[in-house]
């Protein structure tokens, strides 16, 4: 099974600078799992205690997935991830 995830570039150092990277699982934290043996300390970043951190914002073909099963989502075959990092800050 091939899952497409694309990487925000401030977790491009875990992927050696690359924008997407392929993966595989049957739910989002099993695809986690997956990358994390290929590219070490990157599921650190998404996921703390069992679930996505509160900041970071993950989306199966355009749908978030905290709307979905979260971290459970199940997976299919040509699924595209996008992860994305909250933004905030600056003054009015």
């Amino acid at each position: 099974m091939a899952i497409e995830v694309r990487i925000p570039t401030i977790l491009r150092t875990y992927t050696d600078g690359q924008k997407a990277v392929e993966g595989g699982g049957e739910t989002l934290a099993e695809l986690l799992t997956d990358l994390e043996s290929r590219h070490t300390g990157i599921q650190a970043r998404i996921v703390d205690g069992g679930e996505l951190r509160r900041f970071v914002n993950v989306y199966l073909n355009d749908e978030d997935v905290r709307f979905l099963d979260g971290i459970n989502t199940k997976l299919t075959d040509g699924d595209s991830i996008t992860i994305l990092p909250a933004v905030a800050g600056g003054t009015v």
